[in-house]
C-alpha cells in the first residue's frame, strides 16, 4: 500500500451497503461482522484459517468467508473494507485494496463509526481481567435495564454472544493495548474515546510489539492522558504501575484494590456451598455483601471494580447484588467442561505468567482437598518467547502436577528467543513439583489419561484451542 492513507472517518461513503472484513476470524472482527449484519449491511470477509468456534459463529450469521487472501476476494467491489491487524502491508489482498482505491478503515475506526455513535463508552483496559470485568459490567447494566451495547473478547454465558448493538446509552468494550493495523501502530484503545475507563493492571506483555514494560506504560499513559475532564477512571491502586499512571490524570478518579487507602476494597472472602461470599468495603466500612459463583482473588478484584462502576451510576445495591449472583461466568475462564469418574475438568484462557499463577491459585483455593494437575500450553506471542522463561517457574506453586507440551508453532520464533517447555519442567522438578514435558499433544493426552485419578482437578490453560484437549481428555477417561 504505497498510496497516502487517509485515516479520517469522513472517507466512509454515505451509501455503504457492502463491507468486507480482512482478517474476519479474529474475535473482535467476527463480532464487528455481527454488528454490521444486525445493522443491515452485506458482509463478506477473508482469513487465512477458518476454524471453530469462529467459523461456526460466522456460519450462524450466514457469512461464508473466503479462505486465504487474494485480489479476487474484492470482487464484486465492496463499498468499504475493514483491515484487521493481522494483515501486513504486503498482503496480496491489501495491495489490491490500494490499487482499487477502495475506502478502508482499521478495526477500532470501524467500531467508532458503526457501533459507538451516540454512546457513552465504558472501556475496560489492563493486562489482566478485561474479559471478565467487561462481562460483569455488561451484565450489571443489562439486568438494571440499561440495554447496553458491548463487544467482549470472550463469550459471557448469560448473553451467549460476545457482541450486542444495544439500544441504551452505554457501550462496554475491552480496551486492547495491541496495535491497530499495519498503517497505525498505536494501541486500539486510543481510538475508543472512553467516558469511563476501568484500569485493572499493567504488566509487560505482547513481546512481539512492545520492547519492555516502559514501552507498555507509554501506551497506557496515553490512554490516561486522553481522558476528558468530565470522564472517570476506576483504577486498581493495588497495581503499582496503575497507581503511578493515574497521578497526572485530569479526570475524576475512583480507586479500588486491597490497599488501605482504596475507596473500594474486598473484605474477608469466604465460601458457602457453591458461593463465594465477598463483603464490599467502601471508605473503610462494609457497604454490602455480594455472593458470586466466581472464585479467586483476581475475580474478586474484577467484581469490586464493577461494583464501583455500578454505584457510580447509582444502580441500587439490591440490583447490584442480584446481577452478580446471577452472573454465570465466561466460556474458557475457569470454565467447568465436565466431570467424569470423579475427575473435574476445567478450561481457562490464562497464558501470561501472572494470569497462570492467579488461575492455579484460585482453583486450588476453591478445591483444596483435590490434587491439581495443571496442563499449560505456551501459545501466545509472549509465552512462546523466553522473555518469561524464569517467571513461569513461580506460576505453578499451588499445583501438585504440571504437564507441558512444546510451544505452539515454535518455528515462528527465532531459536535464540524460543521458550523451552523442557527447561520449565526441569526447573519445576527442582522445586519439588512433579512436572512432565511432551513434544506433542497426542503423547501428552495419553500420559495425562494414565496419570489422572479419581478426585483430581485437571486445569487446561491456553489462549488457543489447544487441539481440543479438554474435550478429548474427557472422552479418554
Amino acid at each position: 500500500m504505497n498510496r497516502k492513507i487517509n485515516l479520517n472517518l469522513n472517507t466512509v461513503p454515505d451509501n455503504v451497503r457492502h463491507v468486507h472484513l480482512m482478517g474476519i476470524c479474529g474475535t473482535g472482527m467476527a463480532s464487528l461482522a455481527g454488528i454490521l449484519k444486525e445493522k443491515g449491511y452485506h458482509v463478506t470477509g477473508s482469513d487465512q484459517n477458518l476454524y471453530p468456534p469462529i467459523s461456526l459463529f460466522l456460519e450462524d450469521l450466514s457469512i461464508k468467508p473466503f479462505r486465504g487472501y487474494r485480489p479476487e476476494n474484492l470482487y464484486p467491489r465492496p463499498d468499504l473494507v475493514v483491515v484487521g491487524n493481522v494483515i501486513t502491508r504486503h498482503n496480496p489482498e491489501a495491495e489490491a485494496l490500494a490499487d482499487l482505491e477502495i475506502p478502508f478503515l482499521s478495526f477500532p475506526q470501524a467500531l467508532n463509526h458503526f457501533a459507538f455513535k451516540g454512546k457513552k463508552n465504558i472501556v475496560i483496559a489492563g493486562t489482566h481481567g478485561k474479559t471478565t470485568t467487561s462481562s460483569i459490567v455488561a451484565w450489571l447494566l443489562e439486568t438494571s435495564g440499561f440495554e447496553p451495547g458491548f463487544m467482549i473478547g470472550g463469550i459471557p454465558k448469560d448473553f451467549k454472544t460476545n457482541f450486542k448493538t444495544g439500544k441504551g446509552p452505554y457501550f462496554v468494550v475491552e480496551g486492547d493495548e495491541y496495535d491497530t493495523a499495519f498503517f497505525d501502530k498505536g494501541p486500539k484503545f486510543l481510538h475508543y474515546k472512553p467516558w469511563i475507563t476501568i484500569l485493572t493492571s499493567v504488566e509487560f506483555d505482547h513481546a512481539d510489539i512492545y520492547m519492555d514494560l516502559e514501552h507498555v506504560k507509554s501506551s497506557f499513559k496515553s490512554l490516561v492522558s486522553s481522558m476528558q475532564e468530565n470522564g472517570t477512571i476506576i483504577a486498581n491502586i493495588s497495581d503499582p504501575v496503575v497507581a503511578s499512571l493515574i497521578k497526572d490524570a485530569r479526570c475524576n478518579i475512583i480507586t479500588y484494590g486491597t490497599n488501605d487507602n482504596a475507596m473500594w476494597k474486598p473484605g474477608h472472602i469466604s465460601f458457602h456451598d457453591k458461593w463465594t461470599v465477598l463483603p464490599v468495603i467502601k471508605n473503610g466500612k462494609e457497604a454490602a455483601k455480594i455472593e458470586t459463583s466466581l472464585y479467586g482473588h483476581h475475580n474478586c478484584s474484577n467484581l469490586i471494580s464493577a461494583v464501583a462502576l455500578a454505584r457510580f451510576l447509582d444502580i441500587p445495591w439490591p440490583r447490584v447484588q442480584r446481577a452478580i449472583k446471577t452472573f454465570t461466568g465466561i466460556k474458557r475462564r475457569q470454565d467447568m467442561i465436565g466431570e467424569k469418574n470423579d475427575i473435574l475438568v476445567l478450561d481457562d484462557f490464562a497464558h501470561h505468567p501472572t494470569a497462570v499463577k492467579e488461575t492455579v491459585a484460585a482453583v486450588k483455593e476453591r478445591f483444596p482437598d483435590r490434587r491439581l494437575i495443571a496442563v499449560f500450553e505456551p501459545r501466545s506471542n509472549s509465552s512462546r518467547r523466553n522473555i518469561f522463561q524464569d517467571r513461569y517457574t513461580m506460576s505453578f506453586d499451588m499445583a501438585e502436577t504440571v504437564i507441558l507440551p512444546d510451544p505452539f508453532m515454535p518455528e515462528k520464533i527465532p531459536p535464540e528467543e524460543r521458550f523451552s517447555s523442557a527447561k520449565l519442567a526441569s526447573d519445576l522438578r527442582k522445586k519439588g513439583i512433579q512436572a512432565l514435558h511432551f513434544p506433542d499433544t497426542d503423547k501428552l493426552l495419553k500420559a495425562l489419561a494414565e496419570e489422572s485419578a479419581p478426585g483430581d482437578v485437571v486445569l487446561f490453560m491456553s489462549n488457543g484451542p489447544f487441539d481440543n484437549l479438554p474435550e478429548r481428555f474427557l472422552k479418554a477417561i
